[in-house]
């Protein structure tokens, strides 16, 4: 058994999606559970196939981010393994609607943090088990910090 740290690869200003799935329907599924979910979302989708051709499936709305997906996907190698990359949507505009396709088993991350995703290796193919999301806390937060994360979840209307 090997383990590896892979670093995805994004611009700030993206946001990414990790999960797991079961099934080569998933990428048709999951475009349109995201399309549903905000009208004119940029994405790019990318699904790594467990068995018989895997491959690496891709589909969205953006070439760029398709790219991008694919590439991470490639990099990431692990069975039945999805990423999503986002643009003009943050993850908790589409989050929902991912989790509810039935072939998703789980969402590993969801954020614009650097990402690092921890994998296994074994004679058997690649697996995750975990991920580095961000950095580690430096403190606790103030009255004053409190007070700054309400006025800006309801300055970006997340809040009333």
């Amino acid at each position: 058994m090997d383990l590896e740290i892979v670093d995805l690869d994004k611009p700030s200003d993206v946001n990414v999606i990790l999960g797991q799935t079961h099934f080569i329907k998933s990428v048709e599924d999951i475009y349109e559970a995201l399309v549903n979910a905000v009208p004119g979302i940029k994405f790019g989708l990318a699904f790594c196939e467990a068995s018989g051709d895997r491959l690496v499936r891709v589909d969205g709305t953006d070439k760029d981010l398709m790219a991008l997906a694919s590439k991470n996907a490639l990099k990431v190698g692990a069975g039945h393994s999805f990423l999503i990359f986002l643009k003009n949507a943050y993850p908790v505009n589409v989050l929902n609607a991912v989790k509810n396709v039935p072939e998703v088993c789980s969402i590993f991350a969801a954020t614009a943090n650097p990402l690092q995703v921890a994998i296994v290796e074994t004679a058997s193919g690649r697996g995750i088990i975990g991920v580095v999301d961000g950095g580690s806390p430096q403190g606790v937060e103030s009255e004053e910090k409190a007070r700054e994360r309400r006025e800006l979840l309801r300055k970006i209307g997340y809040k009333r």
